[in-house]
């Protein structure tokens, strides 16, 4: 069990009853049984590694490009990514 902070504060017994009847009354969860809680695994965290990685890399971008980009979004680096993409398929030639 991890150590507690300082001054932790318990519920009393009537608040834990409390506690207790909104678990029972809500139906989208319930208290685990001790044998349900046995079968737990911890939690790796993070999400699962791609099949195909990116490098991380510093570019350096005019401000017109990465005001462009920027305004459409989350994900804009993956868009710039696609572009350049679908630059190379045409212009193999140049590199």
């Amino acid at each position: 069990m991890p150590t507690l902070k300082y001054n932790t504060i318990f519920p009393t017994d009537e608040e834990d009853a409390a506690i207790n009847v909104g678990i029972a009354a809500d139906p989208d969860t319930y208290e685990l049984t001790a044998e349900e809680f046995a079968e737990l695994k911890p939690y790796k965290g993070g999400r699962p590694k791609a099949e195909i990685t990116k490098e991380r890399i510093s570019i350096r971008l005019s401000p017109e490009v990465l005001t462009a980009f920027k305004s459409t979004g989350k994900g804009w680096q993956t868009r710039i990514d696609s572009v350049l993409k679908e630059w190379l398929k045409d212009h193999t030639e140049c590199l």
